[in-house]
């Protein structure tokens, strides 16, 4: 009786392979918007990954200085790193700056609910303030990146290979 064989794993080079384990193992990123002023301002937002649409999702107060700059901008960029180890070396920290075009996901849209499903997946104890009006999902439709995953290893992503990383392996 022959053996079932399982289908091949597809070949996923080691700089992907290590991007997509710094996105899912990193829960925290900081965002970059440009204020009215023209000036920048970074703040810290806990993030999701919505494989379907191959984006970022966040969820973000209305009242938020941030969420004010995104909508009057939505050119915005995303630095996630892998979390520093005391008396650990800093300068080779694996990071990626993810940039893309935001957009506010509009309640009970399908978007909305994939992004809240992906969101809630992730950080659970978050879905109370899904409920408060002030709140929205902010969809982060990634045009590029750049992954620096150590000392001479760094490389830049154009839309097709973000999104690539983003989903899902068959």
């Amino acid at each position: 009786m022959p053996h079932a064989m399982s289908a091949p794993m597809p070949h996923e080079p080691r700089l992907s392979r290590d991007l997509r384990t710094l996105l899912a193992t990193q829960r925290v990123a900081a965002l970059g918007t440009l204020g009215e002023d023209g000036l920048p301002f970074v703040s810290m937002v806990p993030y999701a990954l919505a494989p379907g649409r191959a984006c970022v999702v966040i969820h973000v107060s209305g009242l938020a200085a941030h969420t004010r700059n995104l909508q009057r901008t939505p050119q915005v960029s995303l630095l996630v790193r892998q979390a520093e180890v005391a008396g650990e070396p800093v300068h080779a920290l694996p990071r990626v700056t993810l940039i893309g075009k935001a957009t506010v996901l509009a309640r009970d849209s399908a978007p909305w609910l994939e992004g809240r499903q992906a969101y809630l997946a992730r950080f659970p104890e978050a879905e109370p303030m899904t409920q408060l009006g002030d709140f929205m999902f902010v969809a982060i439709d990634l045009t590029g990146a750049r992954q620096v995953a150590g000392f001479g290893a760094a490389r830049s992503l154009d839309t097709e290979a973000i999104q690539n990383v983003l989903r899902p392996l068959a």
